[in-house]
């Protein structure tokens, strides 16, 4: 059993999700040249990174990574796309990705859940929850037949469901403290929104780890099938 993970970046990894999935992960950094395959082992895990989901000419391995997640998506295969990851599975599927109208979204915010995360096999229960965020791009119109799962009062898209196995979640529930404040260092007054993260970290993993090691379960359920 083993989930792919498409890493975009050296600075956003896997970080909590390293220790919450609990299943071994095949790491594919194509940054460093690795090949983006073309089907995803048990599981696949599509990461964030300062991309935007359009830009295939400065970052060549999008269109490989777009066409995976389609195919991942469209074979029920459980996906998880975060933040870069969920905008590359909102344009593979049909939906659009622009400039977010409003302004960066960044440090600990608020997300909703919405009437249809009762009974998700991911989302039940989150509620009202923080969550980290650092996106300026949103996820403006959603693939057709999408359920909003959790929602934000700056940008609405915070997390979808596609079919029975793939999630779409605009933040960062892998992100820890240590990891966000790599993203803010020498970025002026970001950095101050470091402690509100780090006095934010007991939430978050109460959060978020649930929902990971509910991943998890959905692609041990998935092989056993």
């Amino acid at each position: 059993m083993r989930i792919t993970v498409i890493e975009h970046e050296a600075e956003a990894g896997l970080g909590y999700l390293a220790g919450w999935l609990g299943v071994p992960c095949e790491v594919v950094r194509p940054y460093l040249g690795d090949e983006v395959p073309e089907r995803a082992a048990d599981g696949l895990v599509v990461l964030g990174g300062e991309a935007s989901a359009w830009d295939d000419e400065g970052y060549p391995w999008l269109p490989a990574t777009r066409e995976l997640l389609r195919v991942s998506v469209g074979e029920g295969t459980p996906t998880l796309g975060i933040c870069l990851g969920a905008q590359l599975m909102t344009l593979a599927c049909g939906g659009t990705v622009e400039r977010g109208s409003a302004g960066l979204e960044v440090g600990a915010c608020e997300v909703r859940a919405l009437p249809a995360a009762g009974g998700d096999r991911l989302l039940d229960g989150v509620g009202t929850a923080v969550a980290v965020q650092f996106h300026q791009d949103a996820m403006t119109r959603l693939p057709e037949g999408a359920v909003p799962l959790l929602t934000g009062s700056r940008y609405p898209h915070q997390a979808y469901r596609l079919g029975d196995a793939a999630w779409a979640v605009q933040f960062h529930p892998e992100a820890t403290p240590e990891i966000f404040a790599r993203w803010t260092a020498g970025k002026g007054e970001l950095e101050e929104l470091n402690a509100a993260v780090k006095e934010a970290e007991e939430p978050l993993v109460a959060t978020w780890r649930p929902v990971a090691e509910a991943f998890a379960q959905v692609v041990r359920a998935g092989v056993r099938a």
